[in-house]
């Protein structure tokens, strides 16, 4: 095949980088999406000195922001980024046409609609693992800003203070924005291409300017903070940025080396025994979460390098700036429980999926948000096998928490052999839920099932039938998201 022709088919955004490409191996779009974000570094700094608010109005700050989101979209896919402006504009009339009483409703359908329908055409027009040319990765992030719009303006205007809960009084949204202020938070540079969402509230504080004084009146008021000057960020972006260099070291030195592909080949299922097949899922699983580490980190670190992100004070009395972090890395690989990492994974996705679903709805919370959370990442197979097995494992977990987790917390030494067993089980637990999300078709992921022998499948609803002993608590999502609003 001819080498431009293979461009072409990794991406249908801009070229001008392909020797780059051709020179590392890396597909053409991810190159496209590093250099962009690195480029939103540059310009995130630049946007916060010399754009400040203090320098100028929110209406330049707004007009910029929306403005290189555009052209980081084209840049990065051509003239497929035309669905991310439909969508758009579309959710913007029905914000502005449709009764408060239903404007929610029908953003989300229509949102969800559009963004479906584009996955439905992937699915048709590109075999499965082709994720190039994967211009829904906007639109996903698209859904996620206009449906919490959407529903934070229906709580402005449809309730009452009283009938709110205290995180939905502080979002509420009163007024409908303008155009220019809802393609800021919608097509703004820093978020475009990875997210993460953040609330039109806080968004438009740090674009008018409040968004420090917002965040640390708190710790003014109470342990007498203040501060002449906005906060640096500097100290953040580089430890950030170093995260992100570890990630593409590993990236280039391991994940090569362990294709997650290698699961599910005939002869290696044939060949390898049960227990090296085991090993080798938690160890290619494992070396593939740099990936999403690494765009979810630089993303958070663009955002902090424009002076957005401040979330109050850490234990050590420092500014903090994780408000809108998607990850907490040593927490993932810690993770001595199902509900600790999904805690820590993919937070603000999280944020949104209380905010919208499990919040709204008086039935079946949990069954419900994991079906929305599948149909928002897509419609290959691999996604409804993931996020339905999640849901027998989340309900075992729970009542294994509760039935036996008391008896080993009397000593130390106990409840570290524990944390150690429970680690194990943890880590193993997610690599045998999540391999399907990375194979995405159905062949591949009963293949894998049936080396694995539907080990976990018949354990966690095996588990469901023991009764639980302990008092009922809240749902592992109230829990999961209530500390993720509170920053914990």
């Amino acid at each position: 095949m001819d080498p431009k022709s293979d461009i072409l088919l990794q991406t249908t955004g801009c070229t001008w980088l392909s020797p780059i490409s051709t020179f590392l191996g890396v597909p053409l779009d991810q190159v496209n999406f590093i250099m962009c974000q690195m480029f939103g570094l540059a310009a995130a700094s630049w946007f916060r000195l010399y754009l400040s608010p203090q320098r100028v109005g929110p209406a330049v700050r707004h007009a910029v922001a929306s403005f290189l989101g555009s052209m980081f979209i084209i840049f990065s896919f051509g003239w497929y980024s035309l669905h991310v402006f439909m969508m758009s504009f579309i959710c913007y009339v029905i914000l502005h046409r449709a009764s408060v009483h239903t404007v929610h409703w029908y953003s989300m359908i229509v949102a969800m609609g559009y963004l479906t329908a584009c996955q439905v055409s992937r699915v048709i027009i590109f075999n499965y693992g082709v994720l190039a040319t994967d211009f829904s990765g906007p639109l996903m992030m698209m859904v996620q800003k206009i449906t919490t719009l959407a529903f934070q303006l229906h709580d402005g205007k449809c309730h009452k203070q009283e009938e709110l809960t205290e995180e939905q009084r502080r979002l509420a949204v009163v007024t409908p924005p303008s155009l220019l202020e809802y393609l800021s938070y919608t097509l703004n540079f820093m978020s475009i291409l990875v997210g993460p969402c953040s609330n039109y509230r806080d968004y438009t504080e740090f674009i008018e300017g409040h968004h420090v004084h917002s965040k640390l009146k708190h710790n003014i008021q109470q342990n007498g903070y203040h501060t002449h000057a906005d906060p640096s960020p500097v100290r953040a972006v580089c430890q950030k940025l170093m995260v992100c260099l570890g990630c593409l070291f590993w990236f280039f030195t391991i994940t090569r080396r362990f294709p997650i592909s290698l699961n599910v080949e005939p002869g290696f299922v044939n060949e390898a025994s049960f227990l090296s097949r085991l090993a080798y899922a938690f160890i290619s699983i494992q070396a593939s979460r740099p990936k999403f580490y690494f765009a979810w980190t630089i993303a958070d670190a663009v955002h902090n390098a424009a002076g957005y992100g401040i979330s109050g004070l850490d234990q050590k009395g420092r500014v903090s700036w994780d408000l809108i972090s998607n990850i907490h890395i040593w927490k993932i690989e810690t993770a001595t429980s199902f509900k600790m990492f999904i805690d820590n994974w993919n937070i603000q996705t999280g944020v949104w999926l209380k905010s919208v679903c499990y919040d709204r709805v008086p039935y079946f919370r949990t069954p419900l948000t994991f079906m929305l959370s599948a149909l928002w990442h897509g419609v290959y197979p691999g996604y409804y096998f993931t996020f339905l097995t999640g849901i027998p494992i989340t309900l075992t977990a729970r009542a294994a928490r509760r039935n036996f987790r008391h008896y080993f917390l009397h000593s130390r030494s106990v409840k570290l052999v524990y944390d150690v067993i429970t680690w194990a089980v943890t880590q193993l637990t997610i690599c045998y839920a999540v391999l399907p999300f990375l194979v995405l078709a159905v062949e591949p992921t009963v293949i894998y099932y049936r080396s694995m022998y539907f080990y976990v499948h018949i354990i966690s609803i095996l588990g469901m039938l023991i009764p639980a002993s302990r008092p009922r608590r809240p749902d592992l999502y109230a829990q999961h998201f209530n500390n993720n609003v509170k920053g914990e």
